[in-house]
């Protein structure tokens, strides 16, 4: 890659080079990560999570495997508990 150099504008604006927007893949609304490091900043686009990666940092464990009748029935006496009539 070739040296790009943006510039920054009165309202704290930079326009990111057509280069750099399609190697990273960015498009109007994309987020751009921001991280110093060293002294310096290192800009990339922002992780986009998928829900493997979120249950991972919120259970230590992975989940045991289950079968569709069992989390069915599990489902359904979730479901009848929570709306029981007292």
């Amino acid at each position: 890659m070739t040296k790009v150099h943006s510039k920054l504008t009165a309202q704290g604006q930079i326009s990111v080079p057509a280069e750099v927007r399609r190697k990273l893949g960015l498009a109007a609304g994309s987020v751009l990560e921001w991280r110093e490091e060293d002294g310096q900043y290192i800009v990339r686009r922002a992780a986009r999570n998928t829900s493997e990666d979120i249950h991972k940092a919120l259970f230590a464990t992975p989940p045991r495997p289950a079968s569709l009748s069992k989390l069915k029935g599990a489902v359904r006496r979730h479901i009848q508990r929570k709306h029981a009539r007292d």
